[in-house]
């Protein structure tokens, strides 16, 4: 479906403060009178449109513009430099740049940078609602299905642009990929109330809006522009009667460690879908979560990438802990050695998905496409997660690849270190990389933020490698410990690790 087959009074999308809002009706002629006015400026079907904006309601405008004129849309992380946002913009090859008021600046930056975006339009100087008041919004008798082209987050280099085939059929008649997986699994509809606590550049984020908006539901955006807030986010669930939300573990911590009066202090009973993706969650985290919220955490594992997911539900989950869920809904699972051989069950490896077709490309860059292509088979495809499939199918992910640290000849995976001092009290955040080490070669090293009532220094120290080492293997724990005001994380709680650990090799 499409914002103009709902009753154009209800709410489609509106702020957690209440101040900003649209209605389905909005939606519907400001979607349409925005794809008018870009086609009336020359983009045609294939082209691409650059978004630089916080999480405005108005994000999802340029978003159905988009999808109902065959366009592809970047919307690009509000967080980089102007240099690697600008980098993004020429990359994709953006002919129009959208920003939003907040972001004014740094758009004006990137401008500079990306001359082909010839078509500039802001939320606020006036020059957006221009566009649209002089623009037509009579529905076109076809509206091409267009797609989003988005970024990877750069944690191991730089952003890869993820560029999918552009659909066929009417935006009006087919649905997307997106809502054949997610409305069925977790009953999305008309009385659908989602919250969004991450920032819209994000894939998830943007793309469960989407599906929101296509199937009749309210989306509740928080401010993106800041860190994540815990309190305010339980605020918003109760203040809205939120029924659907998307959350990373490193949410689930932060709301964790609040007071227990401070949590208790919330109504959380409405919800009844808490979904949650983009890293492993700690078993403990997790288990803490359900005996809070419930059983109503369903996770999936995919990625920007969407060339493979899998499921599981709070039932299975508790039965299989620490499983990411069972696959065969978009692509079958294939564990693989590094040359390429499926390994058998139980057996650690490769995380492939094996689709008929390969699932995307990475935009003006064949060799990384190579890279992430089996090497017998290149229609599966992997992002370099590692994990193994038990007996009934459920698949277990151990870590990237890219941050496997070799001691000695033996792999080991930092984040069942991290998850072992996630919860720990004295413990803010935590990352476990290799550092280089003359006998070893990689020694694994402990990088924490200690909490605000914690001093660090060496007692501390001992106490976390005691603590580690009371819990996993000896030989995978730190040898040392490291602390640091702040870790390098993105805004939607990945950690940038690839930088992290550069500078101990630097």
């Amino acid at each position: 479906m499409y914002p103009g087959a709902y009753d154009p009074a209800r709410t489609a999308v509106v702020t957690a403060d209440g101040g900003r809002a649209l209605t389905y009706g909005q939606l519907e002629d400001r979607s349409l009178r925005l794809a008018d006015h870009l086609r009336s400026a020359g983009l045609r079907v294939g082209d691409h449109l650059a978004l630089l904006a916080d999480n405005d309601p108005r994000v999802l405008e340029v978003y159905w513009a988009a999808l109902r004129s065959g366009f592809y849309l970047t919307v690009v992380n509000h967080h980089l430099t102007a240099d690697e946002a600008a980098y993004i913009v020429r990359d994709c090859g953006a002919r129009a740049l959208i920003v939003s008021a907040p972001l004014a600046e740094l758009g004006r930056a990137v401008g500079r940078s990306a001359p082909a975006a010839e078509l500039r339009l802001n939320f606020d100087d006036g020059s957006y609602e221009r566009a649209l008041a002089g623009a037509s919004p009579e529905p076109p008798a076809h509206q091409p299905r267009g797609v989003d082209m988005l970024y990877s987050s750069g944690t191991t280099g730089l952003p890869k642009g993820i560029a999918p085939t552009l659909p066929e059929g009417d935006v009006r008649e087919e649905m997307s990929m997106y809502q054949l997986l997610f409305q069925p699994m977790y009953g999305f509809g008309e009385d659908t109330v989602y919250l969004c606590p991450a920032p819209l550049y994000h894939a998830a984020p943007l793309r469960f809006s989407f599906v929101v908006t296509a199937t009749g539901g309210t989306v509740v955006l928080m401010n993106s522009l800041n860190s994540f807030d815990p309190r305010g986010a339980l605020a918003a669930i109760e203040q809205h009667r939120v029924t659907h939300s998307q959350w990373v573990p490193t949410m689930f911590v932060r709301m964790l460690k609040l007071p227990d009066e401070v949590r208790d202090a919330y109504d959380v009973s409405s919800m009844r879908v808490a979904v949650h993706a983009a890293a492993p969650c700690p078993v403990e985290v997790k288990r803490r979560m359900m005996d809070w919220w419930g059983p109503v955490l369903y996770e999936y594992y995919s990625a920007t990438e969407a060339n493979g997911i899998t499921f599981v539900g709070p039932e299975e989950w508790l039965r299989k802990p620490g499983t990411v869920g069972r696959g065969g809904f978009l692509g079958e699972l294939r564990i693989c050695d590094d040359d390429g051989k499926v390994l058998p069950v139980g057996e650690t490896g490769t995380v492939y998905f094996e689709r008929d077709e390969l699932p995307f490309r990475y935009h003006n860059d064949e060799a990384r496409t190579r890279q992430a292509q089996h090497p017998e088979h290149p229609t599966w495809t992997t992002t370099g997660d590692i994990g193994h499939v038990d007996e009934d199918g459920y698949l277990f992910l151990t870590d990237r690849r890219a941050f496997t640290i070799i001691s000695g000849g033996v792999n080991i995976y930092p984040q069942e270190i991290e998850d072992c001092l996630t919860l720990h009290p004295q413990v803010a955040d935590v990352a476990v990389v290799g550092v280089p080490d003359p006998e070893m070669g990689e020694a694994v090293k402990a990088v924490v933020q200690p909490a605000p009532d914690a001093t660090p220094g060496p007692r501390l120290a001992r106490e976390l490698l005691d603590f580690v080492r009371d819990r996993i293997a000896h030989y995978k724990a730190p040898r040392s410990v490291d602390f640091t005001d702040a870790l390098p994380r993105t805004p939607t709680g990945k950690l940038a690790k690839s930088k992290l650990r550069q500078a101990y090799w630097d």
